[in-house]
């Protein structure tokens, strides 16, 4: 495994540092008024009070010259950080010899297949056909065509808090209210059904858990006469959901819906963009479930700095496909093929993913201390490196921190050089997900300014 000392030398040293003695420093306030007049505010995070400037491993700087700790890793995607050693030099070389191939072979797609297929999860592993795309959106949008393509049926159930991508087939299976509002009517044919969120399930449980009752709920709809689920091509679950609040169910409700599938005849696929790419101490988040997808999506974390994103589905299910019938004009650019393949090798040879869960489980166990004694803190869950810290107003009725005291705790954290961002159902969870390669330094650091910033909010 990778030392300290190595994982240190990918970024700068000394984070967090500040040299403007304001926050945002003038520079970056300067671009952030700016931008509202060229840019689309409809992008995720237009007003998130930072700009980058530049980037090393785990750390950012701004352009007011100030070094902040990333525990976001953009959001899931900088895997092995930003502009490791290794993968500036694959870019380098890759660069020179190709990297636009339209939606052609070339060598470094190809390659890129036969190495996704050795890494795929049990079912798929050996037996698969990558379909490239350029983000998560269009890796769903993908997989919602193939299913219903394969299984010759329309429906699709997804799960409430799921986020699936903001296109059209994607942004009707995703549920949160600000890619909704006012967007509609997006695509027929959707089903959604209770996540097994234990800290919020909607449901009593009686004895039961509630994986198990949301897992005998799709297998009622799914196979229970008059439901008007008599049509479902696939079930879309996120194995741990990410923008929905970091939740982390038990194997049990995935084995459930699996089996439901099995029985209607529908498509099991895994949404793995953010949770995939070895962040959750496996390389794939639905393998901690034992259970074998028909299809898994991906994206984020498998091209790091480079855009790189697909669907991977059963030989079978590809066979049906008709050739030319989705084309991605610069899906599997060389030079992110290149990128993806130095990623998995990266990961693969340091033993990242065994580190990710190692290191997931010492965070969680600091996090839980502190919660101890901070009642702001409802609960704290994830798997591996993607844990989820639920702030409340109050533990007794789970009341979700106002949205004014998460902008202050999210302010507090930026002002003191941690980029946390939030999620939730409620925008009430803040997110450790740093990439795979910080030190137990920085982790430790991020971790303690946080509890400081709680102690005071």
């Amino acid at each position: 495994m990778i030392s300290e000392n190595e994982l240190a030398d990918l970024s700068y040293p000394d984070a967090p540092k500040f040299d403007s003695s304001e926050f945002p420093g003038p520079k970056s306030q300067a671009l952030l008024k700016e931008a509202p007049e060229y840019e689309s505010m409809t992008r995720g995070a237009g007003e998130f009070p930072l700009v980058f400037d530049q980037g090393k491993g785990v750390t950012v700087k701004d352009p007011d010259g100030n070094l902040y700790i990333d525990v976001s890793a953009g959001v899931g995607v900088s895997s092995v950080g930003r502009s490791h050693p290794e993968v500036l030099t694959a870019i380098e070389l890759q660069s020179k010899r190709l990297m636009h191939a339209s939606d052609m072979s070339n060598s470094k797609r190809g390659e890129l297949a036969k190495v996704i297929s050795s890494v795929a999860p049990p079912g798929l592993q050996d037996n698969c056909i990558t379909y490239f795309a350029q983000s998560g959106s269009g890796a769903l949008e993908t997989a919602i065509k193939f299913s219903r393509k394969v299984t010759g049926r329309n429906q699709i159930l997804a799960f409430h808090g799921a986020y699936h991508g903001v296109w059209h087939a994607s942004n009707a299976i995703t549920t949160g209210d600000q890619y909704r509002a006012g967007y509609g009517p997006f695509m027929g044919g959707v089903i959604h059904a209770p996540y097994p969120y234990a800290y919020r399930f909607p449901f009593p449980l009686g004895e039961k858990s509630c994986e198990v009752v949301a897992g005998e709920y799709v297998e009622y709809l799914l196979n229970t006469p008059y439901t008007a689920a008599d049509d479902v091509a696939a079930v879309i679950v996120e194995p741990v959901q990410g923008e929905g609040g970091y939740v982390a169910p038990a194997a049990e409700f995935f084995q459930l819906v699996k089996s439901a599938c099995e029985k209607h005849g529908a498509l099991f696929i895994a949404d793995e963009v953010q949770a995939g790419a070895g962040r959750t101490g496996k390389m794939w988040s639905i393998e901690h479930a034992g259970v074998k997808p028909d299809m898994i999506t991906f994206g984020k974390g498998m091209g790091g700095d480079l855009p790189m994103a697909g669907v991977i589905m059963r030989k079978d299910l590809a066979q049906q496909l008709d050739a030319g019938s989705q084309p991605q004009t610069f899906a599997a650019n060389a030079l992110s093929a290149a990128v993806c393949m130095t990623n998995i090798e990266i990961m693969q040879k340091n033993e990242l993913i065994a580190r990710a869960s190692e290191l997931g489980q010492e965070t969680m166990r600091a996090l839980q201390v502190a919660a101890e004694r901070l009642e702001i803190i409802g609960e704290v869950r994830g798997r591996g490196l993607m844990i989820g810290i639920e702030l409340v107003a109050s533990r007794d009725t789970k009341e979700p921190l106002s949205g004014e005291r998460m902008e202050k705790v999210v302010g507090s954290l930026l002002s003191r050089g941690v980029i946390m961002v939030p999620c939730g159902r409620n925008g009430n969870v803040l997110r450790l997900m740093p990439s795979l390669t910080i030190t137990r330094e920085y982790m430790q650091k991020a971790v303690d300014i946080l509890v400081s910033v709680l102690e005071e909010c």
